[in-house]
């Protein structure tokens, strides 16, 4: 369910992430200065506050050239204020209750609060700064008290549920019933039925959960700092390309530490440089500080959060009458309980470890054929499963890079892709303000040529982001509103040196069709409410869309497009493109492996009996890998505890299995499109009005229904995936 945007602001504190510093033009000497230069500024801050009314530019983009710093925190408590205002106006309305007077008054209230929530979490998120995460533990315990004024108002909810008691003599539309419907329970889940003594309990760990998750996010962004892997020659890097060297020699200048090489982490488990380090030493080094990050190797110790925020979950979910975390959230998901969704994962595990045993019988091999004696440990599956790659398929993935430049990946794959399925185009616009010069911004065209949003393009990694690839917007659809969608994608590529071509790998090039399929559910938005707008899908449903939309990656029409040699323009030859799509399914044991462990691991979590202390972090772990069958010493979970981002700092708590739950749609999805015309205007068009223009105004699996005719089946997620289903064998 969509949380109204009386709680923008918490939501997207809590679904985005922090980052590293920036630059910002606040320095010491501002903040030493004289009290009445501080006044000074302070009042013309209020008087020149950019977030007090509608942004000029196209669709309210923000006017980031406008935008400082000293702007945020004013305008979040002008916000609030105003927001209460309007809020306390329906509550107290002497007007008998009606749709438009409580529940769309409602859907129309907090505008400076939504203006600066998106901009605020979205820099934290993008290009964050001390100050900015500062101001997050600042603001998370006002924004959590701000919400829960709102859902715990006797008055309000009083207006809510007259209207939700008669909700069959309303007469509203379907959209209006689910609007109804969702706010009644919104209210309810928050703890709206509680006596004043309960809710005061829910308001306590409504503040303490919302300074940890903040907590949480930035020291994951710390232990990006503390755990950069420091080499000090060359010749330590064998294996690596000529290009890769001089981007960590870049890393290490940058961090005053000239004639060295810095390695930096990304946040999952797993590190991609390790398939081509020949070195084994540094390879252990390197994954044995990715594993143990936030487990106390360095200053900043995870574990105790981890602990605390899952006993506090429980201890709401037990308030709010809700046996544990797990049946809480996933009541308003796709799944309906936790049991649900475990099994999902557990009746794929025999499979997927039958492939993992296969997998790791042929590094131990290579191993041999090595000429090495050791065993298989977690630094060597990536290095000698290349080698088994390459020596299966003969593909090099260096070679394969070539074919896959930066720009002719967006422009002649992603966007050309776009128009073939649905029509639509992207058009520079250089009048735009960004907030970072790398970040570039489209105005997208439908088919018959008017103008359906912005989309924000932000594609390479900088100290200042958070890792990992995701979707967001700056402002949603509407019609009520009528707001027109601005939308961006982020994600962590390395950029080449000046001068020299961005080459990708074939997984960065998924992604990115991945995240413009997050990115065209904002896009083609379609409804009434702003609370249903787009991506306010369940969390198991919203993974569908852009999953779908990774399969056209491979398509033969769209990779003639855009596979093509950075140098010469050749098109990637045949040969080379058949290797490609044979090794799709190569290590899909390992990548299902990690996933599913990491998915059982936050099941386990939100899980726990209300009242239950975890006090060694590590064997609640290793207990919950054991207890599910996928303790395997070579395929860690994609994510360990004191890292994981998406469940700790963000929005999937008992949810992350949802990326497994939505592949069976997007594979179905896929598979159906594909035996009915493949790539087509035709099918995009159905796909896009019966899907991705919804949000949440209809039942997700009635909107599946409608476009395909029936339920998914896990066959093609099977099929997907190159595994073998032991009950259908």
């Amino acid at each position: 369910m969509r949380k109204t945007l009386l709680a923008v602001a918490v939501s997207a504190a809590v679904s985005l992430g922090a980052c590293s510093d920036a630059n910002d033009s606040s320095t010491t000497e501002n903040k030493t200065a004289s009290t009445e230069a501080s006044k000074d500024s302070s009042q013309q801050a209020k008087e020149t506050n950019p977030f007090y009314k509608p942004s000029p530019l196209l669709y309210q983009a923000p006017d980031f050239d406008a935008i400082e710093f000293k702007h945020f925190e004013p305008a979040f408590e002008k916000g609030m204020e105003e927001h209460m205002a309007e809020i306390e106006a329906i509550a107290n309305n002497s007007a008998e209750p009606t749709f438009e007077n409580t529940i769309v008054a409602m859907e129309k209230s907090g505008a400076i609060l939504g203006r600066v929530s998106s901009v605020f979490y979205n820099l934290s998120s993008s290009n964050s700064n001390e100050q900015i995460r500062e101001l997050q533990g600042k603001l998370a315990p006002k924004l959590a008290a701000h919400s829960d004024n709102i859902r715990l108002n006797a008055k309000l909810f009083a207006r809510i549920k007259s209207l939700h008691d008669k909700r069959d003599e309303l007469e509203l539309d379907t959209a209006s019933e689910r609007l109804l419907e969702d706010t009644y329970k919104g209210f309810v889940r928050a703890g709206a039925e509680l006596n004043e003594d309960e809710q005061q309990q829910i308001r306590d760990v409504n503040s303490q959960l919302s300074s940890l998750t903040t907590e949480f996010r930035n020291s994951l962004m710390k232990l990006t700092k503390e755990n950069v892997i420091v080499v000090d020659s060359k010749e330590e890097l064998a294996g690596l390309s000529d290009s890769q060297i001089s981007s960590l020699a870049s890393a290490a200048e940058s961090r005053d530490m000239p004639g060295k090489y810095a390695i930096t982490l990304t946040n999952t488990t797993r590190q991609s440089i390790l398939t081509d380090l020949e070195n084994r030493e540094l390879r252990q080094r390197i994954w044995e500080t990715s594993s143990n990050r936030g487990t106390g190797n360095t200053e900043t110790d995870t574990r105790p959060m981890v602990a605390k925020l899952t006993q506090l979950r429980a201890e709401k979910a037990n308030l709010l009458g809700y046996d544990t975390w797990g049946d809480y959230v996933l009541e308003e998901n796709m799944a309906g309980n936790p049991e649900a969704a475990q099994k999902m994962l557990r009746d794929l595990v025999p499979a997927v470890v039958s492939n993992v045993e296969s997998e790791a019988e042929e590094i131990r091999a290579m191993i041999e054929a090595e000429g090495e004696q050791h065993e298989l440990k977690p630094w060597d599956w990536f290095y000698y499963a290349e080698k088994v790659r390459e020596e299966k398929y003969a593909i090099d993935s260096d070679e394969v890079k070539k074919y896959f430049e930066f720009n002719r990946v967006l422009e002649d794959g992603v966007f050309y892709a776009m128009n073939q399925l649905f029509g639509i185009t992207f058009e520079e616009r250089n009048d735009i303000p960004v907030y970072q010069d790398d970040v570039v911004v489209y105005e997208v065209k439908d088919v018959d040529g008017s103008s359906l949003g912005l989309f924000y393009a932000d594609y390479y990694a900088r100290d200042s982001k958070r890792g990992g690839a995701w979707m967001s917007s700056f402002r949603t659809q509407s019609e009520l509103m009528n707001q027109k969608p601005v939308i961006l994608n982020n994600m962590n590529i390395t950029k080449a040196p000046e001068g020299e071509p961005t080459l990708l790998s074939f997984d960065e090039v998924s992604t990115m069709f991945h995240e413009m399929g997050h990115a065209l559910h904002g896009m083609f938005s379609d409804v009434k409410y702003p609370s249903q707008a787009g991506t306010s899908v369940p969390r198991d449903y919203v993974e569908f869309p852009s999953t779908f939309q990774e399969d056209w990656t491979l398509n033969p029409k769209v990779i003639a497009n855009y596979a093509k040699h950075y140098e010469t323009g050749e098109q990637i030859p045949d040969e080379l493109l058949q290797k490609v799509l044979d090794a799709r399914n190569f290590n899909q044991g390992f990548d299902t492996l990690e996933y599913i462990s990491a998915a059982l691991l936050d099941l386990e979590y939100h899980t726990v009996e209300p009242g239950t202390e975890i006090s060694d972090i590590e064997k609640f772990e290793q207990d919950a890998l054991e207890k599910n069958g996928v303790a395997i010493e070579a395929v860690p979970p994609r994510y360990r505890s004191t890292y994981f981002a998406h469940v700790f700092a963000g929005g999937y708590s008992a949810g992350y299995y949802a990326y497994m739950w939505s592949e069976v749609l997007a594979a179905d999805a896929f598979k159906h499109m594909g035996n009915n015309g493949g790539l087509s205007l035709e099918n995009g068009q159905a796909f896009r009005k019966e899907i991705l223009s919804k949000g949440s105004s209809k039942d997700p699996m009635q909107q599946y229904i409608d476009w395909r005719g029936q339920e998914p089946t896990v066959e093609a997620l099977l099929e997907r995936r190159g595994l073998t289903n032991p009950s259908i064998d």
